[in-house]
């Protein structure tokens, strides 16, 4: 874990528009900017509601798919073609795919050219970011992840040509998630606080931003599962995601997502589901070797700290009280699998490298196990 003197670089976009009724300011933006063809990236539920971007009529890609593949990426880039400016306008599948149209649309390059770090080109167009779910924190991000379909394994790219010029965060357009989706995407914003929080390579630069994001969680989720319309629990839990995005970049996150991924890949879980069936056991483990920061989560979260048995039944009875079944089983994850699983997991060093202990396969295995 890092100290003041540390070096630190934190990325976001140049212009951030945050609160009810800031999407207002999209088509202000798009035309004190000069564009003449915006393009929008989103999933179908959001592309039968592209009025309430302002702009008239848009071309669009609506087509985005959780867990979006390249072929989902490829018939993205080829319906973006003359574009000059990217919209992604959905949760963070949409605006993963936004920022690799962005830099790929009229350029001859490939998915596998940019994999990786720093390696996409110079971007000839605009990028904004909308978000319409409390999660990913994807509108202020630098990094993208698609499934390659051959591997069936998360590809990830990562470029400061993938940062938006232009993130508007209206947490009105939250207001029709479904509580089972609100759930799932408040623990996902969670996790990103959570995992960057107990990092090897957590930061003080970012060290507030991620608590302040648990206890905005801890504070909002369950009021605005209980209730959609609540718009204090909605605009919280947006801070909480853009919290989380901004712990994204310089720290990002460990072994939760590492165990999250197989479960998306494998079995087509819905990433913050998979984060919350992950997230009571991996902090458990990992207490010991953070017994500061958990602490701080716990009580930020509702539930008592202590041993590892105390630490596992407060985050599950958290996850729990939220309306999520919190047994893998309850997903179709068959018991067969799950070794081959925590092989994948365990491959995953960008993100295990960092977990605040080691995790051996069996390790990885074993946790599975217990969230069986």
């Amino acid at each position: 874990m890092y100290n003041l003197t540390t070096p630190v670089e934190l990325r976001r976009p140049a212009l951030v528009h945050y609160g009810s009724g800031a999407l207002a300011k999209l088509a202000d933006w798009v035309a004190a900017s000069g564009f003449k063809a915006p393009f929008v990236v989103a999933d179908p539920i959001n592309a039968v509601r592209l009025s309430l971007l302002g702009l008239g009529e848009v071309n669009c890609f609506g087509d985005v798919v959780p867990e979006p593949g390249s072929d989902n990426l490829e018939d993205a880039v080829s319906a973006a073609k003359g574009a000059d400016v990217v919209i992604g306008f959905g949760g963070g599948s949409a605006m993963d795919l936004a920022k690799l149209v962005a830099v790929m649309v009229d350029q001859p390059v490939e998915l596998s050219d940019i994999s990786g770090a720093n390696k996409a080109p110079a971007r000839k167009v605009g990028l904004a970011q909308i978000p319409t779910t409390a999660g990913t924190g994807s509108e202020v991000g630098t990094r993208a992840l698609v499934t390659d379909p051959e591997t069936n394994s998360k590809v990830a790219t990562e470029s400061p040509y993938m940062l938006a010029d232009i993130a508007i965060i209206d947490p009105d357009l939250t207001m029709t998630v479904p509580p089972h989706i609100t759930a799932a995407t408040g623990v996902d914003a969670m996790a990103h606080c959570v995992e960057a929080f107990t990092s090897k390579r957590s930061h003080p630069l970012i060290d507030d931003y991620a608590l302040r994001g648990i206890q905005l969680v801890g504070r909002y989720l369950q009021r605005a599962v209980k209730n959609g319309n609540d718009a204090e629990a909605r605009a919280g839990l947006s801070l909480a995601a853009f919290y989380g995005g901004i712990c994204l970049g310089p720290v990002n996150t460990t072994a939760g997502h590492a165990l999250s991924y197989p479960l998306g890949t494998q079995y087509k879980l819905p990433h913050g589901i998979a984060n919350a069936l992950i997230f009571p056991h991996v902090l458990a483990k990992n207490a010991e070797a953070c017994a500061e920061q958990t602490a701080a989560i716990a009580q930020a979260l509702g539930f008592r700290g202590g041993d590892s048995a105390e630490i596992l039944a407060g985050a599950t009875a958290f996850c729990k009280s939220l309306g999520l079944d919190m047994r893998l089983r309850a997903y179709g994850v068959k018991e067969d699998s799950l070794r081959a699983m925590a092989e994948e997991a365990h491959a995953i060093r960008r993100l295990l490298d960092w977990n605040p202990r080691e995790l051996s396969v069996d390790d990885i295995e074993a946790l599975y196990r217990q969230a069986y």
